[in-house]
């Protein structure tokens, strides 16, 4: 899988052009974010298939906590109707700091994704469902068919890591890192060796915040935004792999909690930068790609991309390609 995101940040017209664009340059799989204050990620996808043709589409990642499970699952098998079988079920636990915006608190979130999915693929498969755990269904069904559609779990965390192994058909690693990638793989090679083998092959894709433009400078500074959502939420464990400030991290995090975005933004140190983007020209991008994909079977080059859109996804497919190619 190469692979892409958009968020939809920009009117649904422009993400549909940026799709075709995408398309065009050689990504086989597009991803639309999900993000309470950027247009709904659904509606912009079902734009997108309508302007696509062969790349499969679907949301990096919804959540099962602003809108009902058996509601995405009906969604998501809408879209995969619409797209002619191309869909994709990005599904993860959300980011905490955005939830809580909403007064949603992320409890169980482990079980809550893992039911989510389980259930959407028994309402697929044509089943009626009975659920009564992080959610309840009664005599839930859907009443048209859906075909197979593969679920790609969102994950970071050891034990998340471990589950998608296990239950999934593939994972989107929140990471950009060799050191991150690595100690993920280790983790999923855990839950692989509980997988049944009648679950089929399995998907590790990472899931990697990317900016790339010709000029350096100006890449890196465009991927502060994206790593400071990720600093506000990550593990603790996860800012000693890299040495960074607890407090400094924490701050981010209540910066964003409180929707204090510009605050967040210029905190981003340079070594933040370093650990969780893959940031700079296309020389660069396709260097820190290829040390990736030692630990990674696909890549997902996403957001922010780089200052200036169009140019970024043409430079991030031609890195991508150079740091794949055999």
């Amino acid at each position: 899988m190469k692979a892409i995101e958009l968020t939809p940040e920009q009117p649904v017209e422009t993400v549909r052009r940026l799709a075709e664009r995408a398309e065009r340059a050689g990504f086989d799989t597009i991803f639309a974010s999900n993000h309470y204050n950027n247009r709904d990620p659904f509606q912009t996808l079902s734009s997108i298939a309508a302007g696509t043709e062969t790349a499969r589409l679907g949301p990096g990642v919804v959540n099962p906590y602003e809108t009902h499970p058996v509601r995405l699952a009906s969604r998501m098998a809408t879209l995969d109707e619409s797209s002619d079988g191309r869909g994709v079920f990005g599904i993860g636990a959300g980011d905490a700091s955005t939830l809580a915006n909403l007064g949603v608190e992320r409890d169980s979130p482990l079980r809550r994704v893992l039911e989510t999915f389980k259930v959407a693929q028994r309402l697929w498969a044509g089943e009626t469902v009975d659920h009564d755990g992080q959610f309840v269904a009664r005599d839930a069904s859907l009443n048209y068919e859906v075909g197979e559609i593969p679920v790609y779990v969102g994950a970071q965390g050891p034990h998340m890591l471990r589950m998608s192994g296990k239950h999934a058909d593939g994972v989107l690693v929140n990471a950009a890192h060799p050191a991150d990638l690595s100690w993920s793989a280790d983790r999923i090679a855990e839950g692989r060796a509980e997988r049944p083998d009648d679950r089929g092959d399995f998907d590790i894709a990472a899931y990697a915040s990317v900016s790339v433009a010709e000029d350096e400078d100006r890449a890196r500074e465009a991927a502060r935004p994206p790593v400071a959502f990720i600093v506000g939420s990550t593990a603790p464990p996860v800012l000693d792999r890299h040495d960074l400030d607890h407090d400094r991290a924490g701050r981010i995090g209540d910066a964003i909690e409180r929707g204090d975005f510009e605050t967040a933004f210029e905190a981003v140190t340079p070594a933040m930068i370093d650990a969780f983007a893959i940031a700079g020209s296309k020389a660069t991008v396709a260097d820190r790609i290829e040390a990736a994909m030692a630990y990674v079977d696909s890549f997902v080059v996403a957001s922010p991309l780089g200052p200036d859109l169009e140019t970024a996804i043409d430079l991030a497919a031609e890195a991508l390609e150079t740091a794949t190619a055999e």
